[in-house]
């Protein structure tokens, strides 16, 4: 890494203020995203390496648990239960992983605040999601390759924090107190 700091890159109409910008105090500061801090914001310090190794640890992730998937279903097929049971376990399986998917992927395009029904329940199907868990990777590997996993949720929630502290830096016009001027009464 260098020791200049970084350049940064012109703002297009709407978007965030360059992290080397300065920045009014009291400003809105972005949240960090797990393994990408704050480098979200413009994709910077590491952004597409940090993209790269996410993409590829979630891929190493999602093979080792359909691995051990694999093992369970071969071990109840040793059992010799039948066809009917390693069916079913099977299916069980793939409703899993395709309810981990649909959670995993709004979860990361909305935020969990939009989580509403069966999909807000952690507790309760709390077996489902370890069950789906190979599909909750897969989704977040998906995610990873269009964008740091979260950051469409972070990136909106930071642009509506900076258009409020706009709005309200141009309401005071002026008075740098921030207190409402105060009118001289007529006598």
């Amino acid at each position: 890494m260098s020791e200049q700091p970084p350049t940064p890159a012109p703002a297009a109409a709407g978007a965030p203020a360059a992290a080397g910008a300065p920045r009014a105090v009291g400003g809105p500061e972005p949240e960090p995203i797990r393994w990408f801090g704050t480098s979200w914001l413009n994709r910077d310090g590491g952004y597409w390496l940090r993209r790269v190794a996410v993409s590829v640890g979630a891929l190493v992730a999602t093979a080792a648990v359909v691995l051990l998937l694999r093992f369970g279903v071969e071990g109840i097929a040793l059992s010799d239960n039948g066809t009917f049971v390693n069916g079913l376990m099977t299916v069980a399986i793939a409703i899993c992983s395709m309810m981990s998917v649909r959670r995993t992927w709004k979860l990361l395009t909305e935020g969990k605040d939009q989580l509403t029904g069966w999909m807000a329940e952690d507790k309760s199907l709390g077996a489902v999601w370890l069950i789906g868990s190979a599909g909750a990777l897969a989704a977040y590997f998906a995610r990873s390759l269009v964008e740091a996993p979260g950051e469409a949720v972070q990136r909106a929630s930071y642009q509506r924090a900076v258009a409020r502290y706009e709005k309200r830096q141009a309401g005071r016009s002026g008075r740098p107190s921030g207190a409402p001027s105060r009118a001289k009464r007529k006598r």
